[in-house]
């Protein structure tokens, strides 16, 4: 489906331009260090907005971003559409617990100039030009919903999940132009690059709003799974179905979404997390098997009926120093976040957090950043000791944190 491109024409060629030469990481993926400020994008679902703070030291807070400017345009073509109003609603009624899913993930541009943003409720992909808040370019893609995003490691590129359609495209970050699709399993839900670029991980999580959460009834959530495709042709490579390696040691009930994920360092491992689960799964990509599994303590106050859980997740988020020495986990039900140790799986304190939605990685490495979603702050926790650092005020229902860049005189003024 072809990009809707609207203005900004001279920062689309400054920006292809400049990726030719980014670095390997997306992190890093700045032509020129000095013009340009490392930040934390926060994604305040409900409210649609997105904060801006420092990526690391005290995260205080830098300026805010309205990703949803176009709002009445959006309005006025789903109210003209009864399909599109039936999917908005159910959408606001089920996954967003009541309200609209206006921001769900985003990256930043190379040079710092605009920020990519998926929004759920308007079922598209845009392109928010820093400098003046207006729309550089539009993606709806297909179905009625976006989802998770994942960014290419040199910055240029963008996969998005079409949640309802089963679908990943990939975009150009700098014009919104499609360079490829492929097909997933159902509801398409995490995004990964590996870091040498050469492919891309998806994680289709099944239905997560019916109320057939009972381990008997699992077969009814749908075909989960990972996609692995070849991340220049858009070529699948392989699937891996977790049913089986999941019921090759045991664990017969435990459900085979694979929700967040993050891989090792040196890519041999890939820890990820599944729906109703207090923990992770430790996951060797050379063996194909599932090698560790780590269950991490219930909160006595969090019930146990899995129909409670909010979209089947019960913890949802993770993370990994960049030494790979400690992960990062938000135990989204049970109120707390905590650092394992890596080599042990032991975990350190359980910091208290409501509804930890989200982990990431400051800019310095030094801290695990969480949000939560349910006091509308990020938590900063040392992945040295395990312990809170600092907690900051941001928008309605955090979720996604990501880091990226701006240029280094910002101000959120002009974006209202």
């Amino acid at each position: 489906m072809p990009a809707i491109r609207t203005r900004h024409l001279r920062a689309v060629a400054a920006a292809l331009v400049l990726s030719v030469t980014a670095p390997a990481t997306a992190a890093s993926a700045a032509p020129d260090a000095a013009a340009l400020r490392e930040v934390l994008f926060v994604g305040n679902n409900w409210d649609g907005t997105a904060d801006v703070i420092k990526s690391s030291g005290d995260f205080g807070k830098i300026g805010r971003i309205n990703v949803i400017p176009d709002k009445d345009q959006r309005m006025a073509e789903i109210n003209a559409d009864p399909i599109k109003w039936i999917y908005f609603m159910a959408i606001r009624n089920s996954v967003g617990e009541g309200h609209d899913q206006f921001v769900d993930d985003m990256y930043s541009t190379p040079d710092g100039s605009s920020v990519v943003v998926s929004r759920p409720s308007f079922a598209d992909v845009v392109s928010i030009d820093l400098a003046t808040g207006d729309i550089n370019w539009r993606f709806p893609v297909s179905g009625y919903r976006s989802d998770h995003m994942a960014v290419s490691p040199d910055g240029t590129r963008v996969a998005v999940s079409a949640s309802t359609s089963n679908t990943v495209h990939v975009l150009d970050v700098n014009s919104g132009k499609e360079l490829g699709k492929f097909g997933t399993g159902d509801k398409p839900h995490e995004n990964i690059f590996t870091q040498d670029g050469k492919y891309i991980y998806n994680m289709a999580i099944g239905d997560v709003n019916t109320q057939t959460d009972a381990p008997w009834l699992d077969w009814t959530k749908g075909n989960r799974y990972i996609t692995v495709v070849d991340a220049s042709t858009y070529q699948r490579v392989k699937v891996i179905d977790m049913r089986q390696r999941l019921d090759a040691i045991g664990l017969t009930d435990y459900s085979d979404a694979v929700r967040p994920a993050v891989f090792s360092p040196d890519k041999s491992k890939l820890y990820f997390q599944v729906s109703f689960f207090n923990g992770f799964f430790e996951y060797d990509l050379a063996t194909d098997k599932i090698t560790r599994t780590k269950t991490l303590p219930k909160n006595p106050a969090t019930s146990d009926d899995r129909t409670t859980f909010v979209n089947d997740s019960r913890h949802h988020g993770i993370s990994m120093s960049p030494d790979g020495r400690k992960l990062c986990v938000a135990g989204t039900m049970d109120d707390y976040a905590t650092v394992v140790d890596r080599t042990t799986l032991q975990e350190g304190p359980l910091v208290t957090a409501s509804k930890p939605y989200w982990a990431t990685v400051s800019g310095d490495g030094k801290s695990c950043v969480v949000s939560e979603s349910g006091t509308d702050q990020v938590t900063a926790i040392d992945f040295a000791t395990g312990q809170k650092q600092v907690s900051v005020p941001v928008g309605d229902h955090p979720q996604r944190v990501r880091l990226g860049h701006v240029q280094s005189d910002w101000t959120s003024r002009a974006a209202g």
